[in-house]
């Protein structure tokens, strides 16, 4: 039996692959195009006249803000996509009668999530060399974090397909959630730099810990420390997974 769900969850995996490698130029080229426009006039126009953030080159202070938000969109938007395609057409209904357990459904789409949001964050990586040199200082928390950070939001984009009734549904929460809190999560500029009671508000933001958690692994540098940030996207990855598994498992939004 636990072949048969290996099996299942590998054509899940490589189905949502290969949805989005098909179509590479609109899933992988774009994001590499609008990241080369920040770094172009974040790093170099108004990064030159800003100098120094934090001891380090303003370019490379917001380098791993950059690969951060590349992950998270195209994590999200690939299994939020997918998903309520798959609803949409009715042939989730083939998964929800078939013996599949629904940890590997979640296991299969999220896989996919994280292989593109990996992918998109490595090819922004590769373009930020045309900018600045790159500098790793723990390949190991990089890792981890960006896989833990892509997991998170495949989950999430997840949920948000589960609720989701039209297409314009699918696109609320990264529009009017997930770019704000980006946005006022630190990429641009150090929590430093706030008064003290915005910082403390800005610690509500979970993107903060894990922009931090992957300035780290970059620069040796963080608003917030390692193990509180890891322990946050834990605690978050084992909340929507939870709540994924629920919806999945009683149906909600996906029984007619």
């Amino acid at each position: 039996m636990t072949q048969l769900y290996w099996v299942a969850m590998k054509t899940i995996w490589i189905k949502e692959i290969t949805r989005f490698a098909r179509i590479w130029v609109q899933t992988l080229l774009p994001p590499v195009i609008t990241m080369s426009l920040y770094f172009i006039i974040f790093g170099s126009l108004i990064g030159s006249r800003i100098g120094n953030m934090d001891g380090v080159n303003y370019m490379q202070f917001i380098v791993p803000g950059l690969i951060m938000m590349s992950v998270i969109t195209n994590a999200y938007a690939n299994v939020c996509s997918s998903f309520f395609g798959a609803k949409f057409q009715k042939s989730i209904e083939e998964l929800l009668v078939s013996p599949v357990p629904t940890h590997i459904v979640i296991i299969g789409f999220v896989g996919g999530g994280v292989v593109r949001g990996v992918l998109v964050g490595l090819l922004v990586t590769l373009v930020s060399l045309f900018f600045v040199p790159l500098h790793i200082y723990s390949l190991w928390v990089v890792i981890i974090t960006v896989l833990m950070i892509a997991i998170l939001f495949s989950l999430a984009g997840l949920v948000n397909a589960i609720f989701a009734k039209t297409f314009d549904d699918i696109s609320i929460i990264p529009t009017f959630v997930l770019t704000p809190l980006t946005y006022l999560g630190g990429v641009f500029y150090s929590l430093s730099l706030l008064p003290e009671f915005w910082q403390m508000v800005s610690k509500l933001n979970p993107i903060v810990y894990m922009i931090s958690g992957l300035r780290y692994g970059f620069l040796g540098i963080s608003d917030v420390e390692l193990s509180i940030t890891l322990s946050v996207l834990v605690i978050f990855i084992v909340i929507l997974y939870t709540i994924t598994w629920y919806l999945i498992e009683k149906g909600r939004g996906l029984r007619t």
